[in-house]
């Protein structure tokens, strides 16, 4: 069910909100910088098209290059349930390659606002499920599997309804927020009480950046952390810490900063039910699927995907070039510049960072030096903030903790080639779950740290506001 509600800003607010100027907040420097159109410097590609998240980055020659055509292949190309190359999909799955969640190395366009799987199919999404005491469920694991192979069950559907509410500006010009309701069906074992249950969606990120995100200069985050604190904007932010196998590193990757690498073997074992040397056991381990499965001819005593098929899909993710800024001498995309700096966003979307001298290293051991001592302009700081649980009554809280990580706590999304996700991938959907379908609702969905960043927006006259969008759309 979906309703509407109206909200006008009553004037005591627009006084009190207003007050913000005299408490500091124009104290923090907002002189901009020169442009940035080298976005990560040597690997900065020149395209404004739909590839332009999926091409290679001019330093990508001979063997390198080779093994990137071999990697961008294996994360498109559709898997199936055979065994051999291209084979092992599922029993169950979320999605059926790489590609068909994050469609030219971009986003593709989510279920949710199709109705979820539960009555559109395909759904391009990640459903996380867990106890309200944040154990797992037995029979499930930590991710809901939607899709399945034939002859076998899902492991159950996820059916989105939505809530709107509509806003006004000061100004009198209104916007729209909306709010996903969730609800799990045809769960293939017994069904999981609504009053146990926590249920958050991830649409897919934009694989924009990741090579200069794994070789970022992490004593340089740790530095942000230590010192992104700003009172009078309500900011604090700090890192996200991941254990894995013993050791202890600082997690970059993933909504929540929650991974501290790609995550390739993963994506293969969790997203597809492909086995692999670090995860050999099928997802749905122990599950009602593995008997369904062997009734219809499978077998699963071999690894489905080698390391060396993998470490070719990471180093296809780490070589991809990242587009240059676009229209930076354009006079409104520079007035929006000044706007976005004025509001405060770059306190979290930080502009410049570097990375570390040797570069990256892929899951194998393979070096890519390429990647060092590179001056990139991510737009993020790759630290956990709180988003707050204001809005609408829930906010951006998905009472869902990933590592350090709160509920309420997101890792700064990059920005960098933000603004043709339209152009990639044919849709504006935003955000951790895709409820934002335009900037203007992104930016208003910003609570907790965000907030004063957010109320400096909305009371910026509508010719600004219209600016810092399409500032956003450089980018």
């Amino acid at each position: 069910m979906t309703y509407h509600r109206q909200y006008l800003i009553l004037p005591l607010m627009s006084l009190m909100l207003a007050a913000c100027d005299d408490d500091g907040l124009d104290m923090i420097d907002v002189e901009v910088p020169a442009g940035y159109g080298l976005s990560a410097g040597t690997s900065t590609i020149f395209l404004n098209s739909s590839v332009a998240y999926d091409s290679e980055a001019e330093w990508v020659s001979g063997d390198y290059l080779t093994r990137f055509v071999r990697g961008d292949r294996l994360y498109d190309d559709v898997r199936t349930s055979t065994h051999g190359e291209g084979g092992g999909l599922g029993p169950v799955y979320a999605g059926y390659s790489c590609g068909s969640c994050h469609r030219n190395a971009g986003r593709t366009r989510p279920g949710v606002w199709s109705g979820g799987s539960g009555n559109y199919g395909f759904s391009a999404m990640l459903v996380y499920i867990t106890r309200r005491n944040g154990a797992f469920f037995r029979d499930y694991g930590r991710v809901l599997h939607d899709q399945s192979i034939y002859g076998v069950d899902a492991e159950g559907k996820l059916k989105v309804d939505w809530n709107y509410e509509t806003f006004s500006f000061p100004d009198g010009e209104t916007y729209e927020l909306a709010y996903p309701s969730y609800t799990i069906t045809d769960w293939y074992a017994d069904p999981i009480a609504p009053e146990d249950l926590i249920c958050t969606v991830r649409v897919p990120l934009r694989h924009v950046g990741m090579g200069q995100m794994m070789a970022l200069d992490q004593n340089e985050i740790e530095r942000l952390a230590a010192k992104s604190n700003y009172p009078e904007w309500g900011i604090s932010g700090r890192c996200n810490y991941i254990t894995e196998r013993g050791v202890r590193r600082l997690g970059v990757s993933g909504n929540k900063a929650q991974h501290a690498d790609l995550t390739v073997e993963l994506g293969f074992s969790s997203d597809m039910g492909v086995t692999n040397s670090r995860y050999p056991e099928e997802i749905c381990e122990g599950q009602l699927q593995m008997s369904q499965g062997s009734m219809m001819g499978l077998t699963y005593d071999q690894l489905d995907i080698s390391t060396e098929d993998m470490e070719n899909v990471d180093l296809y993710m780490h070589s991809l070039g990242v587009p240059a800024r676009r229209n930076v001498d354009d006079p409104e995309v520079k007035r929006g510049e000044q706007m976005f700096y004025e509001a405060g966003c770059h306190l979290c979307h930080v502009t410049t960072l570097h990375t570390r001298p040797r570069g990256a290293t892929l899951l194998a051991g393979t070096s890519l030096p390429w990647l060092g001592n590179q001056t990139i302009h991510p737009y993020s700081d790759y630290l956990l903030h709180d988003m707050g649980s204001e809005i609408m009554g829930v906010g951006l809280n998905d009472d869902y903790p990933s590592g350090l990580a709160r509920g309420n706590e997101w890792r700064t999304t990059p920005l960098w080639g933000i603004g043709l996700q339209e152009k990639v991938n044919g849709h504006t959907f935003f955000l951790h779950d895709g409820r934002a379908r335009n900037f203007i609702e992104a930016i208003m969905w910003h609570g907790g740290e965000g907030e004063a960043s957010k109320n400096k927006f909305k009371y910026f006259s509508k010719s600004d506001r219209d600016a810092l969008v399409k500032f956003l759309q450089s980018l």
